[in-house]
């Protein structure tokens, strides 16, 4: 029987030396049943000023914690890393790095809900779980998800955040089933994961809020630019990419 592992973490900072200092996490089986997981973690790298002001997580809170390694979710993620189950994260990319980072080598499947939105909401402005949270309408079932699981539901907060992605891929499940029917929607979801997005509209930069195929047209040499000395996420370069083939 297949599990869900919905996970967020928070960590000491965004580079490749930095550790998790706090991790939520649902299990979840195919009859809805959950483990829940809401963990400090303790660590000797020190937690940058910039990610205090996102989390508010502070050295004192952490001080005689255990480290990740040894927390019980990570104790229970080796049973759990299987082919048969699904790992699942909002910007999977990071969260999953910082896994990889304490020693972990996945073998489940991979969904990433700020991938999959993407595809399928591609005239969302916006596609921050936050903003899915109030666009979507989840903030309305929140409280009630919450009590069924007693969690605490804060912005930036590990397994608060976890319990807003339950309910955003219940939305992205009815998603998949109104758009490709008779596909089984988590395996479309793994699918879509692996696929690179083509985006429409530039979301910063000198064209923000711009259709980009456009710009191509009348600036093919920003696009260029762009390409050649911005640090870029894989969607926009893919994009850029096509663009650049399609009008070289």
């Amino acid at each position: 029987m297949a599990k869900y592992i919905l996970f967020d973490t928070e960590t000491t900072g965004n580079e490749d030396s930095d550790k998790i200092i706090q991790i939520g996490a649902m299990v979840i089986d195919s009859r809805g049943k959950a483990k829940i997981y809401d963990e400090l973690c303790g660590s000797k790298t020190p937690i940058k000023i910039e990610a205090m002001e996102v989390h508010n997580i502070v050295p004192e809170l952490i001080k005689d914690k255990p480290p990740f390694t040894e927390s019980n979710f990570y104790k229970d993620l080796s049973s759990l890393n299987t082919p048969d189950n699904y790992l699942i994260a909002h910007n999977l990319k990071f969260d999953l790095g910082m896994l990889i980072n304490e020693g972990f080598e996945n073998r489940m499947q991979l969904i990433d809900t700020l991938r999959c939105a993407k595809h399928l909401y591609p005239d969302s402005p916006y596609h921050r779980l936050q903003y899915f949270r109030y666009a979507l309408g989840l903030y309305k079932k929140e409280e009630d998800e919450a009590k069924k699981y007693n969690i605490s539901i804060k912005a930036h907060n590990a397994i608060g955040d976890v319990l807003i992605m339950k309910l955003f891929l219940s939305k992205l499940v009815e998603k998949i089933r109104t758009e490709y029917p008779n596909i089984n929607p988590m395996k479309k979801l793994v699918e879509l994961t692996k696929q690179p997005v083509m985006l429409k509209i530039f979301r910063f930069g000198k064209y923000n809020g711009e259709n980009i195929e456009e710009i191509a047209r009348k600036d093919m040499g920003y696009i260029r630019w762009m390409y050649n000395n911005m640090e870029l996420d894989e969607d926009m370069q893919f994009t850029l990419e096509h663009i650049m083939e399609r009008y070289n």
